[in-house]
């Protein structure tokens, strides 16, 4: 799958940034060139913030019959100096690390891809029974067709690093575990041992994203749900990100962002999401508000998760009723379209950059604005109703 082209990770400004001594100068100008015709003041706006100070200085000095000659002269500097429109979305130089990655059609990829679009270095981190497979497909070239970037070049993945989120540290490891044979051939696959490596390997990253869940009960109603299972659904949902987290911050630069995905479950009643999985999204909910005061105040860290809407990857068909959900959703939604792994994609990517640098412990609605629907329009007991539908 595709992402949007470079192009499209652009940000149009109705007006660039003006610096508070400059916007002083321009209301004053204004004042000043009040007369000058529409399409004078149009061409003088867009291009104002190309001039230095100096030319608007030297009007204020001058008289007001040199006023006119100042002003074109103004507009010839800055035609000249005319830059590029628009708000670049840059990650060159920077580097992220993708936790939950073992395929080339969910959203951990799709948040790759996005991120190494926008000119980021990629690093992964695969759950390790699922490396092998993985690396493999990487390497025979089977996900070469997902890979191609906007500018037809493929996707690199710097580093492929086995991760269990579910152990902090390998005291944590049960012996049956260690002993098992999907696990055989893999070392250093524990939330402390990978992100010592990626400090070893790289030193440092900007970004990092928390795309893991795994509810063994997914399919029990929450009253039917074990102990065991719903504990296990918040240890690998929900306190893998504390975990991840907690190990990576004192890598991470400062000014970085952190990214996790949740599901509106976690607020909304959806029958068939169960096994304590809904509790599980409400608790990363939660932690994210908390994880980014912590963050924000110790480390100048942004924490923000994706709500993201239904898509048919692997790991959501295996709960068994996606299909259901994405009908539903193309039934009820304000905007009426199946939704792309690579629209929560480019949503991380902009959350991963600076243009995001003042949002913080937020659940960003990805969903085609589902989430804003009280009631399911495709009742019968709206048929009368004039319910607003595409035009044909």
């Amino acid at each position: 799958m595709a992402v949007a082209a470079a192009c499209s990770l652009q940000f149009t400004a109705a007006r660039p940034p003006i610096f508070p001594s400059q916007r002083f100068l321009g209301q004053a100008f204004a004042s000043v060139c009040s007369n000058l015709n529409g399409a004078s003041w149009i061409k003088l706006s867009s291009a104002r913030h190309t001039s230095s100070v100096q030319p608007f200085q030297r009007i204020f000095t001058s008289s007001s019959a040199k006023t006119g000659r100042l002003v074109n002269k103004a507009m010839s500097e800055a035609g000249e100096k005319q830059p590029s429109s628009g708000l670049s979305l840059d990650l060159k130089g920077k580097r992220a690390f993708i936790a939950g990655v073992a395929d080339d059609n969910g959203y951990g990829w799709a948040i790759a891809k996005s991120l190494a679009a926008a000119g980021a270095e990629i690093l992964v981190g695969t759950w390790v029974p699922a490396l092998n497979i993985f690396e493999t497909s990487l390497r025979r070239g089977k996900f070469d067709e997902s890979r191609v970037l906007p500018d037809g070049s493929l996707m690199e993945i710097t580093k492929v690093y086995p991760l269990d989120a579910v152990f902090d540290n390998p005291e944590d490891v049960p012996e049956d575990v260690k002993a098992n044979k999907r696990y055989a051939g893999s070392s250093n696959w524990t939330v402390k041992e990978v992100a010592e490596s990626v400090k070893q390997d790289f030193g440092s990253i900007d970004v990092l994203v928390h795309s893991l869940a795994n509810g063994p009960e997914v399919t029990k109603p929450l009253l039917e749900t074990s102990r065991k299972g719903y504990l296990a659904a918040i240890s690998a949902s929900s306190y893998s990100y504390i975990s991840l987290l907690k190990h990576f911050l004192p890598i991470m630069t400062p000014g970085g962002s952190s990214i996790s995905l949740t599901y509106i479950a976690s607020e909304k009643i959806i029958p068939g999401y169960g096994g304590g999985m809904s509790s599980a999204k409400a608790a990363l909910e939660s932690d994210t508000r908390v994880l980014a005061f912590e963050a924000g105040r110790k480390h100048k860290i942004r924490v923000n998760t994706i709500s993201a809407g239904p898509l048919r990857s692997r790991a959501a068909k295996a709960i068994g009723f996606i299909d259901m959900m994405i009908d539903y959703s193309l039934a009820n939604a304000p905007l009426q379209k199946e939704l792309s792994a690579d629209e929560v994609g480019n949503t991380a990517a902009f959350l991963a950059s600076p243009l995001a640098s003042a949002i913080t412990g937020a659940v960003i609605y990805v969903d085609n604005g589902l989430n804003a629907m009280g009631v399911g329009v495709d009742s019968p007991i709206f048929k009368d109703l004039n319910i607003p539908k595409a035009n044909d």
